[in-house]
Order: C-alpha cells, then sequence, then structure tokens
C-alpha cells in the first residue's frame, strides 16, 4: 500500500496590521510561523491607519515569506498550495496579500484557495487542538465580529438561527446505461435517506428555437425524464418518490419539425408583409399554432419527424448554464430562501 502524500500549505495573512506567513503540513502541524507585527507604528496615530499598514505590507511581506520557509526547512517548489486571507479586513491590506498569493500561485502552478477571516479564527483551533472534529460550538470574538457557530461539517457553518442543510448530489445516468428507470434508482435513495426534498435537474426538447439554451424552468410539479423526445420514463413526482419534488429544466434539443415550424413562422410573416405572396400568407396563417405544427409533423414523417439535434456550441452552453443552476442552488440552499421557490 502506498503511503498517502503530505499536504504542504503556504498560508498568508495580511488583513489589519500584522505581515504572517506559515508553512502548515496536512492542516494540523504547524512548521513555522512567522509574524511582523505593526502596533509601535500605529501606537502614535491611537489606532491602526489603513494607508500606512498597507505600505507596512508591501515592505514586508517577501521577507516574512522567505523567513517562513527557511524555518519550515522548506522552498516555494514543496508548496503544494497557497492559502490567504481574502476578507474581512482593510481593503488595501488585504490586496497585498491576495496579490502576493497570487502571483506565487501562478508562478508555481498551484492552487490558490482564499480563506474568509472568520473561518480562519475557527479552523485555527485544529491546530490548537489536534484530535478536534465537528460537530462542536465555537465564539468566535474577534474585533466587530462576534458570534457563536455552530460547526457541523469541516467548512459547513451556521450562525444565530441560521441551520446547514445537508445536500447529496447524484447522477443516475440514462437507461440506456443502467438498464434501470431514473426513479427506480432516486426511489431507492429516498427511501434510505429520508430527505426534505428532491431537485431533479434534466434537459428538455424546447419548443421553440428562441428558449434553446436560453431558459430555465423551475416547477414544484415534477418531471417525466425523456418525454420531451418520445421516451417516456417513470415520473419524478411528490406521488412517485413520497417528498416532494422541484424540477429545473432546460431546453437544450430541439426536434425538426420545431426548426420547421419556426422558419414556416418567420416565412408567414414575410409573405404576408409582401404584396406579391399576401394571399399565400394569409392562407397560412389561418392555421393555429398546433394546427400548423402537426401539419409540419406529418410532412416530414417518417423520415425527420425523430430527428432532435443540438446547437454547434452545446458544450459550452451547459457549462454556462450548470454554472448559472448550482449557484441558484447554493443561494437557494446556503442562504435560507428554499420557501422562495
Amino acid at each position: 500500500m502506498s503511503e498517502s502524500k503530505e499536504i504542504n500549505i503556504l498560508a498568508i495573512e495580511s488583513s489589519c496590521d500584522e505581515t504572517a506567513a506559515a508553512v502548515v503540513r496536512n492542516g494540523r502541524e504547524v512548521r513555522s510561523n512567522i509574524i511582523s507585527s505593526q502596533i509601535d507604528l500605529h501606537k502614535l496615530y491611537g489606532g491602526v491607519v489603513p494607508e500606512i499598514a498597507s505600505r507596512k505590507h508591501i515592505e514586508k511581506i517577501n521577507q516574512v515569506i522567505e523567513e517562513a520557509l527557511s524555518e519550515a526547512g522548506t522552498t516555494l517548489d514543496e508548496i503544494d498550495a497557497i492559502g490567504v486571507t481574502y476578507g474581512p479586513g482593510l481593503v488595501g491590506a488585504l490586496l497585498v496579500g491576495v496579490a502576493e498569493a497570487k502571483a506565487i500561485a501562478w508562478a508555481k502552478d498551484i492552487p490558490l484557495v482564499g480563506v474568509h477571516h472568520i473561518e480562519g479564527h475557527i479552523s485555527a483551533n485544529y491546530i490548537e487542538h489536534p484530535d478536534l472534529e465537528p460537530p462542536f460550538v465555537c465564539l468566535v470574538a474577534s474585533g466587530g465580529h462576534t458570534h457563536l457557530v455552530c460547526v457541523k461539517e469541516y467548512g459547513k457553518y451556521a450562525f444565530g438561527k441560521q441551520t446547514v442543510n445537508r445536500i447529496s448530489s447524484i447522477v443516475p445516468g440514462v437507461m440506456a446505461q443502467t438498464g434501470m428507470e431514473t426513479q427506480e434508482i432516486i426511489h431507492s435513495i429516498v427511501k434510505e435517506t429520508k430527505p426534505d426534498l428532491v431537485v431533479a435537474v434534466d434537459a428538455l426538447a424546447a419548443r421553440s428555437t428562441k428558449r434553446l439554451n436560453r431558459t430555465i424552468q423551475v416547477t414544484d410539479t415534477g418531471i417525466n425524464p425523456g418525454s420531451g423526445v418520445g421516451n417516456h420514463r417513470h415520473a419524478l413526482d411528490e406521488k412517485s418518490l413520497g417528498v416532494p419534488v422541484i424540477s429545473i429544466g432546460v431546453p437544450t434539443v430541439v426536434d425538426a419539425a420545431t426548426i420547421v415550424n419556426d422558419t414556416m413562422y418567420n416565412l408567414v410573416t414575410a409573405l404576408t408583409q409582401s404584396q406579391a405572396f399576401a394571399a399565400m400568407g394569409n392562407s397560412l396563417e389561418k392555421l393555429n399554432d398546433a394546427e400548423k405544427y402537426e401539419l409540419i409533423r406529418e410532412l416530414l414523417s417518417p423520415n425527420l419527424n425523430a430527428m432532435f439535434v443540438t446547437p454547434k456550441d452545446i458544450d459550452e452552453s451547459v457549462k454556462r448554464l450548470c454554472y448559472t443552476i448550482s449557484e441558484g442552488l447554493n443561494l437557494a440552499f446556503a442562504g435560507g430562501c428554499l420557501h422562495a421557490l
């Protein structure tokens, strides 16, 4: 069995009047911790002067980092990631540390992790008490920030009356891959985990080319996977799963009939505006939308009626839409606005 690799983090702090750098191994062992204090300098003014603090950070930050690496007996080549305080704090002072951290991370091609100032205070307990593990309650008293925090998981916190939502993500795959109905897979998971609700995200077949990759539908009535392309599967809804289901759908494919229908609409519009072809345009315009669509389906059958296509930029569109949906879900669950849906 191969040994797990030790992770060395270079941590940088410049949020107020101290320039600090530390090398931490595996998140618990402090190999070095160098602090350059500005207390004596700011005593002259009765408090921290932001502009002076920022200038002092610029003067000291390289020296502090070099000393931290030297004391730890390591070099930047052996650092696996950079951690840096990104806020809250003095804007100018924070900028010095963040800029330094970004430069090192870019030059060494290693990850850069922004650390919330208050979360840093909470996480310091893991260093002081190496055996500490969540869940626990932590009192934070730092400057103007006073919190009683419930730490339920690493990186998951609840403040005051807030709660921490436990969320699991599942990709059940399609029936052609698994041989099982999506509803069967989700129902089994729901039966074991007993969640408060299920959020189902699926691709839809657009009934208008204008909506393709441009809209996001949200409903509380569930979803029928594959129904838009004629593959009728068991529904994912409250009746079938036993818990409320919020469905999120994005039109990513379009059938040939819809493409021709939209083209026909544009053609009819153009014909009715033309004196030479006004009669033809008016005769087609008498058909309602459903009649036009059915006429087109009959004309396309059987060769093209079952054809579905995606835009050529589908990969980029899906990436953008995934980000939009995931950010929305994060805000909904973390921000306590779920009931607003």
